[in-house]
């Protein structure tokens, strides 16, 4: 369907200001247009957006299949965002871990696991997302969740940076998962880059990149 597509979201920018910018675009009022699979600000890749009543009713079944990311994970610091935006810790730590440490850890970040979403993070909690409580201050607590990872490969590895693919399911942060591999490797570790190169069918290289995004839309019709 034209009407939901995967678009090439920049670093910089929200989810929702991809949004409004197709709605700017399209200039139609009233026009239906939602998005799903949200990706940070400081993330970028793959968004799937959907334009028009019917696309929008459909496009929450689109995103349940399985996404792939490339993850670049600085180890040696934890952030208070899991990400680089945070304010960064440095750990104290009895070694650098080698490239077989790493190996030997990774198979516990596979499968059906129980994963802690951030503190910043969109998830609600007594019904108020997180990351308002965490805004001001005010402490707040993530419940563990089952989440799926489907597989985590090594792409790259000079201290301090880990670069990995990763291939999940449906609910996945891998601000969490980045923040948790650290962890296990005793060097404490955030998120430092995030590319989604695929949700489901939608892939990188078919995807729409901004500065095509006027002349795409035009073709689409409400």
């Amino acid at each position: 369907m034209s009407n939901i597509f995967a678009f090439y979201k920049p670093k910089g920018i929200t989810s929702n200001d991809a949004v409004q910018r197709v709605k700017r675009l399209i200039g139609v009022r009233g026009a239906k247009i939602g998005h799903a699979g949200t990706l940070d600000p400081l993330a970028q890749g793959v968004l799937v957006i959907a334009v028009g009543r019917e696309a929008t009713k459909t496009i929450n079944d689109v995103v349940k299949k399985e996404k792939e990311y490339i993850a670049e994970i600085t180890l040696g610091s934890e952030s208070s965002t899991d990400d680089a935006e945070g304010e960064k810790t440095e750990i104290k730590f009895v070694k650098k871990p080698e490239i077989g440490d790493i190996k030997k850890i990774l198979p516990e970040f596979i499968g059906k696991i129980k994963q802690t979403p951030p503190i910043y993070s969109a998830i609600k909690v007594s019904g108020k997302e997180a990351y308002k409580y965490a805004r001001k201050g005010q402490p707040v607590e993530m419940q563990p969740r089952e989440v799926e990872v489907k597989n985590i490969e090594i792409l790259d590895y000079a201290w301090p940076i880990l670069k990995i693919k990763v291939l999940t399911g449906p609910g996945t942060y891998i601000r969490s998962l980045a923040r948790d591999i650290g962890k296990k490797l005793g060097t404490g570790g955030y998120l430092s880059f995030l590319e989604r190169t695929r949700v489901g069918d939608f892939k990188k290289e078919d995807s729409i990149f901004i500065e095509d995004l006027p002349d795409f839309l035009k073709s689409i019709e409400l």
